[in-house]
């Protein structure tokens, strides 16, 4: 019984280490991560491209008020994965930092630079006693000096680059597809593929209204959303669209 009450302390304990070094805390987030709702990123020769899963649990929800994909500035976007209010928060500190960097150098915030003090935020939530980890997942997103870059940001407070990733549901089984049919030489168009082919792998069909795309080209270093209509034309042409009425 003593025992069980010691493994309880360790499995509370934000702060805590077990004694094989484990926070368990964080682990739980990652837990919580994995239950939400799949996005991805693919980074190609000419732009950055984010896909989003979009949940819509009953036709009296607006679908409007499902919000995967942020954009952080002009050139800057980030999609989530896990507890929707945790990455709310975030996107806003996101925000803010990227403002910040604005008035303070007079010029756009790094990507590097913003999923490192979005990370290093997301740390001091993994040692601090009364709080716990945010329970989400980011892909930060854009265009740095005429490259594009794609980060994860994990809740342990962890940044790690990438060329395609995905947090969420099924992410193993998605990243295997990427691993599989990632080509960097794709265009913009060829990543927006690449992601819906992957999230394919995982989900038979899907409605236009059930996926939200949105990119980033190094040309005008903007953020831009697909519309329904553009949407369904990528949908139609990986023939992934569900054909019930």
């Amino acid at each position: 019984m003593q025992g069980q009450n010691q493994q309880q302390a360790y499995d509370r304990g934000t702060t805590i280490f077990s004694p094989d070094g484990r926070l368990y805390q964080v682990e739980y987030a990652r837990e919580a991560v994995e239950r939400g709702s799949t996005t991805l990123g693919v980074r190609t020769e000419n732009g950055v491209v984010l896909v989003a899963e979009q949940r819509v649990r009953s036709p009296l929800m607006e679908e409007s008020s499902i919000e995967k994909l942020h954009e952080i500035d002009d050139h800057i976007a980030i999609g989530s994965a896990g507890h929707v209010a945790d990455a709310r928060k975030l996107i806003d500190f996101a925000r803010q930092q990227a403002q910040v960097d604005r008035l303070r150098y007079g010029e756009p915030i790094g990507i590097e630079t913003l999923a490192g003090t979005v990370t290093d935020h997301i740390q001091e939530y993994t040692q601090t006693g009364g709080a716990r980890p945010f329970g989400v997942s980011l892909l930060v997103a854009g265009i740095d000096d005429g490259e594009p870059r794609l980060f994860e940001t994990d809740p342990s407070g962890t940044a790690t680059e990438w060329t395609a990733s995905a947090v969420g549901a099924d992410r193993d089984t998605i990243l295997d597809d990427l691993e599989t049919n990632y080509r960097p030489d794709a265009d913009l168009d060829g990543g927006i593929h690449t992601a819906l082919q992957a999230l394919a792998s995982v989900k038979d069909a899907f409605e236009p209204n059930e996926v939200a795309i949105s990119t980033i080209d190094v040309e005008t270093k903007r953020y831009r959303t697909l519309d329904d209509d553009e949407v369904e034309a990528h949908l139609d042409e990986i023939d992934v669209e569900d054909d019930d009425e």
